[in-house]
């Protein structure tokens, strides 16, 4: 271990910043445990961060700061089980790497593969999915080390309260040291992604709904514009974008020139609603397959602050059409799109889908533009509708909201005073969203 004095820490927005009294870079499961116990003896509280892409200050440490670099060992690959076990340091990028060369994936995913394993599932990562869950539901055992320094392990078989409750724990029962994925055989997705207008793609959610493994539309705000992205299973072969097309769309496009309407935008926000109208009609129709990660994912290079919420799937047209009319009565200049995404129900206790059907829309704003009046506006709505705000994005929610929108909220609380009743692995956001 490397314990280095009063560093600064910045997350992937630039909005959270921490100033540790140490920062640890264990290597080993156990180096984490003697890293636990020398906290407790300073006195100290822990952290683990993962690559800083929560908005939340969900990986602020006051404390000790772990780092996870060395903890990217992959422990084990069974392809006959098809389990996989990989220590929490590991990216996503890497795990789907190691995957597919094993003819293995996950069965849904996010957009975005930078995050470590450890902080992705703690913040309840997912993606879209009609049958497919999120990461919290693709877990079947977790290694942790506890508030007292030992070492456990905990899946539906064993210690499964911990297991439900922990999955999506934000590291508040324990540091995560390893987890082991319940994977499927690699797969293909077809990716159809077209635009449409806003009417037409409330009038069709529920079919797209239906007849899409994986659907998820973007609404770009002061327009009738929306894009909409359907990804299917297909066998194959792939047929992939060539080179030339991903550059030009999914880095020039969507980041390179967006980049530069964002900065455009905060210079002159009155030309928001031209500029989205422009953006709006500079995503073709087009389709192709690959490799489903590859489908799954995308790079994103503009920095961003993010709010979501997830709400009863069966309350997503009352929801948008509101949303929409916000922004008839309201003074905002918004440039980034709108996302709406739907999940089956999950059973993690502190899953945003946990026991229902869920659908989720997604909010943000260029890093550097004000984002308080917008995202208040939005989650005052969102709030009405019984929404679950995602707890690696912004929101302003404390335990008494969570408390009435979690059914098993106070059995975490319960799980979390018998293991820390020292509250060894609070920060500010956990004393905040789970009450101290």
């Amino acid at each position: 271990m490397s314990p280095v004095p009063h560093p600064t820490w910045k997350n992937w927005a630039g909005n959270q910043r921490a100033a540790p009294r140490r920062v640890v870079t264990p290597g080993t499961t156990d180096e984490v445990a003697a890293a636990v116990r020398a906290a407790a003896d300073d006195g100290l509280t822990v952290r683990m961060t993962g690559t800083g892409h929560s908005f939340t200050g969900a990986a602020v440490a006051e404390g000790v700061l772990l780092r996870p670099a060395g903890l990217t060992a992959v422990r084990s690959v069974d392809t006959a089980s098809r389990l996989v076990t990989v220590e929490a340091g590991l990216t996503l990028r890497e795990l789907n790497r190691v995957l597919d060369d094993h003819g293995l994936a996950l069965a849904n995913m996010g957009d975005i593969q930078e995050q470590t394993v450890a902080g992705a599932l703690q913040t309840a990562t997912h993606g879209t999915g009609r049958d497919t869950s999120g990461l919290a539901s693709q877990v079947t055992e977790l290694e942790l080390v506890l508030a007292d320094g030992s070492i456990v392990t905990c899946s539906r078989d064993e210690r499964p309260d911990l297991f439900d409750a922990a999955r999506s724990g934000l590291g508040a029962l324990g540091v995560v040291t390893a987890v082991t994925w319940r994977t499927v055989p690699s797969f293909l997705l077809h990716a159809r992604e077209e635009p449409m207008r806003w009417n037409e793609v409330l009038a069709r959610l529920d079919e797209f709904d239906a007849d899409n493994e994986h659907f998820e539309f973007y609404w770009f705000p002061h327009t009738e514009g929306c894009l909409t992205k359907r990804n299917n299973r297909v066998e194959g072969p792939a047929e992939p974008l060539s080179k030339l097309k991903h550059w030009l769309d999914d880095r020039f496009l969507s980041n390179t020139v967006f980049g530069a309407v964002n900065r455009l935008t905060h210079s002159v926000p009155a030309a928001t609603p031209f500029v989205n109208g422009i953006s709006a009609r500079a995503f073709g129709a087009r389709a192709y397959s690959d490799t489903s990660y590859k489908v799954f994912t995308s790079p994103r290079t503009v920095r961003f602050k993010e709010q979501e919420y997830a709400i009863p799937r069966e309350r997503l047209v009352p929801a948008l059409r509101e949303l929409r009319s916000l922004f008839a009565r309201r003074d905002w200049r918004i440039s980034f799109p709108i996302e709406v995404r739907v999940l089956p129900q999950e059973d993690a206790w502190l899953s945003m889908a946990h026991g229902r059907h869920s659908a989720f829309i997604a909010v943000h704003v260029y890093h550097r533009d004000a984002h308080e009046d917008y995202f208040r506006g939005v989650e005052d709505l969102m709030t009405s509708l019984d929404g679950r705000p995602h707890w690696g994005k912004l929101h302003t929610r404390d335990a008494a909201y969570l408390e009435k929108a979690y059914p098993r909220f106070r059995d975490f609380q319960a799980v979390r005073d018998e293991l820390d009743p020292d509250r060894r692995f609070a920060n500010p956001y956990t004393r905040r969203v789970f009450g101290d």
